[in-house]
Order: C-alpha cells, then structure tokens, then sequence
C-alpha cells in the first residue's frame, strides 16, 4: 500500500478563540479529522485549556465526551483522562480513535488484509435496508460490503482492528451518492456531483490514518479511558477522582444524536428502519430533541414538579408554560415545552453525578449555547449554573466566545443567540 499525498498536512493545534466550540477546527488535526461529528468541539481549544487552566496536575473527566474529543486533547498533554457517553456507535467511534497509538505497521499490514479478504469475498445486497440501498449505486454497495466483510473477518479485538473498522466508517459517507446537511443528517432527495470508488477510498483513508499514527508517535504518558455510560449516572465512574470537567453537552435545539448516524448504523445492521433509533440510541441519549419526548410518554407536571428542578422552578415552569401555548400555533406542534423540562431534569442529575465524581476544589467548563425554540428565549447558561451549585458546586461564571443565529436567512425566529464557556468552581 503506498503512502498517497491525498490529504492535507495535519495543522498543528491553533484555534480562534470564536470557534472553540465548533468541530472546524478538527478538519485538519492529526486524528481528531479521522470522523467528521458535527456535535463535536475544537480539539485546539481542548488541548489549550487542559495545559493552561486546570492547574498543574489536572485529571480530566468528560462527561460527553461523544467522539473523543477531550480524551485526545489530554493525551496529547500528557495528562490522566477518562470519558463516557452513551450512544452506542460514537462510543465505539471514540474508542477506534484512542487506538491512535497502535503501531502504524501492525495497522496497515492488517489493513492489507481487509482489503485481501474483501476482494475475495461474493458480496450480497439483500442483508441492507431500503435507506442504505438509496444511498448507493448496487457496485458501491457491493464493494463496501466486500470491505465490511474484510473487517470483520481481520477483527481480532486489537486496536488496529477497531481502526481499520472506523477507516470503513469514515468513507461511507464519501462513496454514497446522496446529499447530507451539515448537521449530518441524510439528505435522499439530493445527489453529490462526486463520489469516491470503496476500495481506493479505504486504501486512502488507511494512508490517512497512518500518517497520523506516524505524526503523533511522540505522545505519552498516560492513556485516557472511555466506557459507555450516562453523564446523568456516572455509574462506571469513580468518586472524588477529578479536579478537571472539559465537555459540551448536547445543546437544547433540537438535534437529533441518532438520526444523524442513521446510515452507519443502518450499514452495520444495528437499526433497519426510523423507528428503530428509539430503542437503540435515543433511549439511551440526554434528552435534546423533540423525538425523545413525545406527549404520551412524558408527564410534564411530574417532570417540572421534581426536586432536581427546585433552583429554577419558576422561571422554568413560565418557559414551559409559553411554549405550550406557542406550540399550538405552529404547524409542527413540536414538543419543546416537553424537551426543555426533561433537558433540564437530565442536566440537573448529571451536575449532581458530578459533584459525586469531582474532588474539591475543581474546575468544570461546559461549552454550551442558549436556545430560543418557537422564540421563546431559554437561559441556559443561567439555569445551568444554578443547577450546578444546587448540586453542590461554589460558583459559576460564562464567557461568551461567538454570536449564533444572526443570519437570518432560513430561520424559524429572530432571537439573537450566543455560545461560550460556563465555567463552574467548587
């Protein structure tokens, strides 16, 4: 397999401070660019903060740690990490991409043996449902098949097993023919002017991911841990280990984590239909989007009248209130006067969960945003930060980084948003 200048240069981890909590940045970052997840924040900004404001001996906790994102920053600061997240497939995502410091040789001989078994293989289409055979001319599919058989035959649980796993991954989007939006989300209806053919698109991506194994060779030092779980538990987690919080949690606009790996995870086999996000990844996901809480499941009087709300109880219950009303006047009627108390319920037990695992004192840094959905304005970095000192943190602090929402075009409201950094001590 021979090394192919494919690719730009990794960058050398600089951000704007303006987009800190944007996935941008990453593009061009050795191993953070490995998968595009547009949640995700910049791995610059991550790897900054951890060596400049956390004190001299930080041991980092990300609660939503998604794909990684943190957990690679503190390595490659040479500091203790541990991370957790609960959809199913970013977790094993992040997990191929802690594999980063696998021998680049032991990696590529393995790739050579995918991509030997797969051309060996008689593929077949009719394991697929119907969203992947849109997403594909039939030669595609059965090239992609005969690559997915590949790995999973050279999969021997070793971390170049998981990585030659997620260089599939990474091409699925480029050699499908249809559209996606920028938050991932598939677009059928759309066609791409150019797709990639499978096998020179995994030989190209293997190529990528070995030069940068090769450029991150350097880093050591302790390796972070990441384990599925939820942030409003933390049950894999020890008590009073971390003195150090750098995540960004699913922000309250309506973002949906499963339908935007719906192709993956349809190509793999883990749902075959729509529906079947429900029970295999929201179930599991904080509680961000309209499609975790329709109205027959979620009583809202319950929800808002629970303890962890106390602190923000009347302002929450006006927000409600308001988008209930609201609601009602839009075609959609979109449960957000639903989602808003359940996020904060979720949020509220997740600060309590990290209170028990933080020592004293500590420093958390949640890179969050506000939301106004219908309109009607949530403060969210105030709400949080009384949440958390309920919980038992000492203070709270934000620091606005960038505008949201001021292009107008295309929007369901005019209500001037920001991002930034809630900054909490205790």
């Amino acid at each position: 397999m021979t090394q192919l200048a494919l690719f730009d240069e990794p960058a050398k981890p600089t951000y704007k401070d303006n987009t800190s909590g944007s996935f941008a940045d990453n593009t061009r970052l050795p191993v953070h660019r490995w998968f595009r997840y547009s949640a995700g924040f910049s791995g610059a900004w991550a790897e900054y903060a951890i060596c400049n404001h956390f004190g001299g001996d930080p041991k980092v906790f990300d609660p939503f740690a998604g794909s990684g994102t943190s957990l690679i920053a503190a390595e490659q600061c040479g500091v203790e990490a541990w991370g957790i997240d609960p959809h199913p497939f970013i977790s094993r995502v992040a997990l191929a991409k802690l594999a980063y410091r696998s021998s680049p040789k032991t990696f590529v001989q393995l790739s050579r043996k995918v991509i030997a078994t797969a051309r060996n293989h008689c593929p077949s289409l009719e394991q697929y449902p119907p969203i992947v055979r849109k997403c594909y001319s039939d030669e595609a599919l059965r090239r992609l098949d005969c690559l997915r058989y590949g790995v999973t035959k050279a999969d021997d649980g070793s971390g170049s097993a998981r990585l030659a796993w997620l260089a599939l991954v990474a091409i699925l989007r480029p050699t499908s023919f249809v559209g996606t939006a920028n938050c991932q989300y598939l677009l059928p209806k759309q066609r791409k002017g150019r797709t990639k053919e499978p096998f020179s698109a995994f030989g190209e991506m293997v190529n990528l991911f070995h030069s940068d194994m090769i450029a991150t060779n350097d880093v050591s030092g302790p390796r972070a841990r990441f384990t599925l779980d939820d942030a409003r538990l933390c049950d894999t987690i020890p008590p009073d280990r971390f003195n150090a919080v750098i995540t960004s949690p699913p922000y309250p606009n309506n973002y949906d984590y499963a339908d935007a790996t719906r192709l993956e995870l349809a190509f793999f086999g883990e749902v075959r239909t729509w529906s079947d996000l429900q029970p295999v990844v929201r179930r599991h996901l904080l509680r961000s989007c309209t499609q975790h809480v329709p109205s027959r499941e979620v009583d809202l009087s319950a929800v808002l009248n629970s303890r962890e709300l106390d602190p923000i109880r009347g302002e929450i219950e006006q927000v409600c209130e308001e988008l209930g009303r609201v609601r009602l006047t839009k075609g959609g009627k979109k449960n957000y006067h639903n989602m808003i108390a359940c996020y904060f319920l979720d949020l509220a037990r997740a600060w309590q969960s990290l209170r028990r695992v933080c020592s004293s004192p500590s420093t958390v840094c949640f890179v969050i945003g506000d939301s106004a959905p219908y309109g009607v304005y949530v403060p969210v970095m105030d709400w949080m930060g009384s949440l958390a000192c309920a919980a038992g943190f000492d203070s709270y602090s934000f620091e606005r980084i960038r505008a949201r929402n001021i292009k107008w075009k295309n929007r369901k409201h005019r209500v001037p948003l920001c991002e930034g950094r809630l900054w909490v001590k205790g």
